[in-house]
């Protein structure tokens, strides 16, 4: 008689389509948290009354993306696998979840932020352990990738559009919401397909956790200015994270949950397209169209208001496809280019992430509180507007450098 066990292992062959439907919904749920407490958080705090600590609580992010990695990622996965680390964090996850609503007032906004970004340090190994989970159970079909990963952007709109239907959007209760999801994925986790934790490489692990190896790539002039532009960009990416929520909620649009996951939407559209543009075009015009359009992104949102151009906003959040895709997903791929002959690829990929979701949002985070302290308590549209001229400016400045510094000699014969 076949057991349960059994009829999991058979389907975690590379080539099963149970294992792709199992891992599909591992990565909605992955993104389905993600999405639902934090696509409009800004707004949520704006409301609430403790909008002065949107900076800080976009902060954590990063910072958990630095400690969490370090920490549990890269050290804890030695002694447990992803699977059980996944059951761990998620369940965690969800109880720290519950209690966020009850701290989200001007009394307590300090203690707010401090467990949120406990909370953050526990969900962000998660992401890079769902990864790993998925291409480990794929074996050399790594190829099947991309069509399990684009479940978590699905997630992620799936999240802001209910979020948005229950009227929730500025309120405290998204965090229950992503709470019920992460509990959920706790529980799923223990049906994961088993795969063992990577074996201990010979150089140590105090190199590994300091990329030693990746860091060394920086020694590649292309690749320098590539990681610096890409830290830079980061800080404007940083503020539409934080802001533009509450920048949305100001124009008079409700459903800002929903709005927000049409970015989402667009970057499905651009995803599959990536492998194939980069080969058709290579890398520096895809990203210089990349950084090009978070310039424009933020020109839009700078001339967008309430009423007749109302659609400057719908078009500037649309736009995300190509920000995100041609830029970070590009980016990814050319940094394999790059890693791949070296064999230091996962470190490579880790360092991109440390610059760009840790300093660079960071940053960006804490530059975006800044010149959200010279607006008034309550900042109409026109406050709005004249706020995102800054990361305009900045976005159209990286652009120029990239273009003039920049020259893509990952392939022999490549030219600017």
């Amino acid at each position: 008689m076949t057991t349960a066990n059994e009829v999991l292992d058979g389907a975690s062959h590379p080539g099963s389509g149970m294992l792709m439907g199992r891992l599909s919904l591992l990565m909605f749920l992955q993104f389905f948290v993600w999405g639902a407490s934090a696509a409009t958080l800004g707004l949520v705090m704006q409301t609430v009354g403790i909008g002065n600590l949107i900076a800080n609580a976009f902060s954590v992010g990063p910072i958990a993306s630095i400690a969490g990695s370090f920490l549990l990622g890269m050290t804890a996965t030695r002694y447990l696998s992803p699977k059980a680390l996944m059951v761990i964090l998620h369940l965690a996850g969800g109880a720290v979840l519950l209690a966020l609503p009850a701290l989200l007032t001007p009394e307590t906004g300090g203690t707010f932020v401090w467990v949120l970004l406990g909370y953050m340090i526990l969900y962000m190994p998660t992401v890079g352990l769902a990864n790993t989970i998925a291409l480990k159970s794929f074996g050399e079909r790594t190829d099947r990738f991309p069509f399990v990963r684009v479940f978590g952007t699905f997630g992620w709109i799936v999240a802001g559009l209910i979020i948005g239907w229950l009227g929730l959007s500025a309120s405290p209760e998204i965090f229950r919401v992503a709470a019920v999801a992460s509990i959920a994925l706790g529980i799923y986790s223990l049906t994961l397909p088993k795969v063992e934790p990577d074996a201990p490489r010979g150089e140590g692990l105090v190199r590994q956790v300091l990329c030693v190896e990746a860091f060394s790539l920086l020694g590649q002039r292309s690749f320098l200015i590539f990681v610096v532009c890409a830290t830079l960009i980061s800080i404007p990416l940083a503020m539409y994270y934080a802001y533009a929520s509450a920048y949305i909620g100001a124009a008079g649009i409700a459903n800002v949950g929903g709005t927000m996951a049409i970015g989402q939407m667009s970057e499905v559209a651009f995803m599959f397209s990536m492998p194939w543009l980069y080969r058709r075009f290579g890398v520096k015009p895809l990203l210089l169209v990349g950084m090009a359009a978070w310039a424009l992104r933020y020109a839009l949102f700078a001339i967008g208001d309430g009423g007749d151009a109302l659609w400057a906003i719908y078009l500037g959040v649309a736009l995300h496809g190509v920000c995100y895709d041609f830029f970070f997903v590009a980016g990814a791929i050319y940094t394999g280019t790059i890693a791949m002959p070296k064999g230091v690829n996962a470190q490579a990929q880790g360092m991109l992430t440390l610059f760009t979701y840790g300093v660079g949002m960071l940053l960006g985070s804490q530059i975006g509180g800044l010149l959200y302290a010279q607006l008034p308590a309550a900042p109409t549209i026109a406050d709005w507007q004249q706020m995102w001229w800054y990361p305009a400016i900045a976005a159209v400045v990286i652009t120029v450098l990239f273009q003039l510094l920049f020259r893509d000699d990952s392939k022999t014969g490549a030219t600017t």
